[in-house]
């Protein structure tokens, strides 16, 4: 059964109502990007003006003013959790060779692999700086923590690329380390900065985690729904790299026997590839998408997607209805209801 409708506002309308916080986390992002190397500068206004939805240092704001805080800690704080989700993106399109991050040319492939590797090293740096900065030891501990989570999340992920055997738990334990822990961190600091007890905070680490888990499912769900204008990306960008997402995890476990052997040697193909590259046979990927489909892949990913929304919206209902906790809701809606 499909959950019922999560919040009836428009997460838009957070973004407008939030628009002079948002604007100070965006000018205290820019000034972490003072370097003796002008590749910095450069690198790092390429990746911060590309865009985004800036989702991550909304929650913090949002949990912060839920739980009375509106004061200017919230500022620097929202700047350090972006700055490191930019970080990982740095990161991540190296790993996963991407010359796309939303619509634009990706920073590896403009300035190379290595520069990349580097600007994003600096980005975190500057991501710890202003954590240690604010001196909260329980902000300090869950900024560590994010990284810790999102390091061994990549390297899950690696540890199975083009594996058609791997299983729902590893592919969740991927997801909630790479996905889930920054917004479970950016939310938890919302509530610190809010002073609120630890049942609280807990309530709103929830709250983050579920959200993260619904955000990367559709997603996920995504990838093998839209086109690249939408995506900002080459669409069935994770079916090339060998990524076995839920989509195609589900369709595996559903398909018959000569069904599945044609898409692990779809996947061993790609395998090989990485190693020699070379261009991946499209009729091969069209007939793995329309197994997908023919399977509810996509259909179902979306549905655990809602079903991870419709917790997160549990996790903070005990909270007296403000604003804030309106925006929230819609952010959960907002996370399975996009179409990019």
């Amino acid at each position: 059964m499909r959950p019922p409708p999560i919040g009836s506002a428009d997460f838009s309308a957070a973004l407008s109502r939030l628009r002079v916080p948002l604007s100070l986390v965006d000018r205290t992002m820019r000034d972490q990007l003072g370097s003796a190397s002008p590749m910095i500068g450069a690198l790092g206004e390429h990746v911060l003006g590309s865009g985004g939805k800036r989702m991550r240092p909304t929650l913090l704001l949002l949990c912060a003013e839920m739980c009375g805080y509106t004061g200017p800690r919230r500022v620097d704080v929202a700047a350090a959790v972006e700055l490191l989700h930019t970080a990982t993106l740095l990161h991540d399109d190296v790993v996963d060779v991407s010359d796309l991050r939303r619509g634009q040319p990706s920073a590896n492939s403009l300035w190379g692999n290595r520069r990349a590797v580097l600007g994003g090293d600096f980005l975190y740096a500057r991501s710890c700086s202003l954590v240690v900065e604010d001196g909260d030891p329980d902000i300090i501990w869950l900024f560590a923590e994010a990284i810790r989570r999102l390091s061994e999340g990549e390297l899950l992920q690696l540890e199975r690329s083009f594996d058609p055997s791997v299983t729902e738990a590893h592919y969740f334990a991927v997801i909630e380390a790479k996905s889930a822990a920054l917004l479970e961190c950016a939310c938890e600091c919302g509530a610190i900065l809010g002073g609120v007890t630890r049942a609280e905070r807990r309530k709103l680490a929830e709250f983050g985690r579920e959200l993260g888990l619904a955000f990367q499912l559709r997603d996920d769900a995504l990838d093998y729904q839209a086109g690249a204008d939408a995506l900002g990306k080459r669409p069935l960008g994770d079916l090339r790299e060998g990524k076995v997402t839920l989509p195609l995890l589900l369709t595996l476990k559903r398909c018959d026997v000569a069904e599945r052997d044609a898409m692990e040697g779809y996947l061993k193909a790609v395998a090989e590839q990485a190693a020699a590259p070379g261009d991946t046979a499209e009729r091969e990927i069209a007939d793995v998408l329309r197994a997908v489909r023919r399977y509810r892949g996509i259909e179902d990913t979306v549905r655990r997607a809602e079903e991870h929304a419709a917790r997160a919206a549990t996790a903070i209902a005990a909270f007296p209805d403000s604003d804030a906790k309106r925006d929230l809701l819609a952010a959960a809606e907002f996370s399975v209801a996009r179409d990019h």
